[in-house]
């Protein structure tokens, strides 16, 4: 009869196998063929011989052979053939949704049969079917840091030292999800968004957290257009109704995010300052109330006065009160309004209002007959030692009194001390006939 002989030594996959077809007695055998699980092989065998290379799993089952012997035909007794695995098949491991940045770590995870653990294996990596790299050692694939195109479909394949057993895994899904925009926040030039009408104005958004690309929206209130679309809002030339709480709004595409308000001031600054009651030229008497009131006809709030006279600080605030006024309050009267941009006062508006010239005059200016017109009180703050006339009169002569003179009525008069006379003093007085 016929023996199959098969190697005793366990049969892995990608190894090179030899069935051999032989008789008991060692005579010659022709016509032979083999046979797997029923079914004759197609392999052509070499003589009494058949080679099985590379063996896959699919080589196990039952063989026999069969061939002619002294012209009758003779069957061997099937055999079982066990081909191991060489390692398992693969499975692909790693988050399926990285954050864009992270680093991005899969794992090719395969078992080598404990029959061969020393086997020598390479891994390969391949993200929508194309190859990453090159085959390699180690059974890990380490992206440093990932983006929105590392998403895909991976899969990973493992082959045996020369490439005669190769086994891949089944696909993984990978989505790299950006970073969530976050830590919106403005910014403004010039600082603190506080800015002089006609200034120019330039509000940054920056964002703290969040992949690109990223897309800006400007509001103002409640405003639904938006006022630009980039990370800088710039108003060349700001006016008065730009004032308002301006916010930005950024987008990754998956994720909104807004920034807190920033309040935008617009100051006006102070201008076209005014003295009430006008005109500029007032003429007052000794003893008059006079009160001053300085305003502008524009200017953001607070809005502080200094007044001014004859060129010298006098008093603060919106309204001056002189009181009753005496020839010393003559002269000229300015008020300087100013306003600041900023707390720290970095700039600085003035409005300096017109010259209002005020003259006071005494009660003996109106009732006085002055001889000449060289002769007249000058309407000038009285010097030392001065004597003011309050009133004169004529008298008519009486019995007992002296007579009046051919040229005129006699003349008394009340003399009014100067503010800086002293009983000491002498001198000449005239009086103003």
């Amino acid at each position: 009869g016929l023996v199959l002989q098969v190697p005793a030594w366990p049969l892995l996959e990608g190894d090179t196998v030899t069935l051999r077809c032989r008789s008991w007695w060692n005579k010659s055998v022709t016509g032979v063929r083999f046979y797997h699980e029923d079914e004759e092989l197609s392999e052509p065998p070499r003589g009494t011989k058949l080679s099985l290379s590379p063996l896959r799993l699919s080589h196990s089952g039952r063989y026999r052979c069969g061939g002619w012997m002294n012209s009758f035909e003779w069957w061997a007794d099937s055999l079982e053939v066990t081909v191991h695995e060489l390692f398992t098949v693969p499975v692909l491991e790693g988050p399926p949704e990285p954050i864009e940045g992270s680093p991005l770590n899969l794992s090719c995870l395969s078992t080598p049969s404990p029959l061969r653990p020393q086997a020598h294996l390479q891994y390969l990596f391949y993200l929508d079917g194309r190859l990453l790299g090159v085959p390699q050692g180690s059974p890990q694939l380490l992206v440093p840091s990932v983006g929105v195109s590392h998403s895909g479909n991976y899969h990973c394949q493992v082959r045996s030292e020369l490439g005669t057993v190769r086994k891949s895994s089944a696909r993984l899904r990978v989505t790299v999800r950006r970073v969530p925009v976050s830590g919106v926040s403005l910014s403004a030039q010039p600082p603190g968004g506080q800015v002089a009408l006609g200034d120019r104005l330039v509000l940054s958004c920056a964002v703290a957290m969040g992949t690109g690309p990223l897309s800006f929206a400007w509001h103002r209130g409640d405003l639904g257009t938006p006022l630009g679309t980039s990370p800088h809002l710039e108003l060349p030339h700001v006016g008065d109704n730009d004032s308002g709480h301006y916010h930005c709004r950024v987008s990754d595409g998956d994720s909104v995010a807004e920034s807190v308000p920033l309040n935008v001031t617009v100051l006006v600054p102070a201008a076209n300052a005014t003295i009430t009651p006008g005109p500029l030229s007032h003429q007052v008497h000794t003893g008059d109330p006079v009160t001053l009131r300085c305003s502008v006809q524009v200017g953001s709030a607070p809005v502080t006065f200094i007044w001014l006279h004859n060129g010298k600080v006098v008093a603060r605030g919106a309204i001056l009160e002189l009181g009753d006024v005496d020839v010393g309050h003559s002269g000229t009267y300015q008020c300087v309004a100013t306003n600041q941009l900023g707390q720290d006062g970095h700039r600085v508006f003035r409005a300096l209002s017109p010259e209002l010239a005020l003259e006071v005059t005494t009660w003996g200016h109106r009732h006085a007959a002055p001889r000449t017109p060289q002769d007249r009180v000058p309407a000038v703050p009285p010097e030392d030692g001065e004597v003011l006339y309050s009133h004169v009169v004529p008298a008519q002569g009486t019995a007992g009194s002296p007579s009046a003179t051919p040229e005129g009525p006699q003349v008394t008069y009340a003399e009014l001390r100067g503010p800086r006379w002293h009983p000491g003093d002498s001198g000449d007085y005239e009086n103003v006939l």
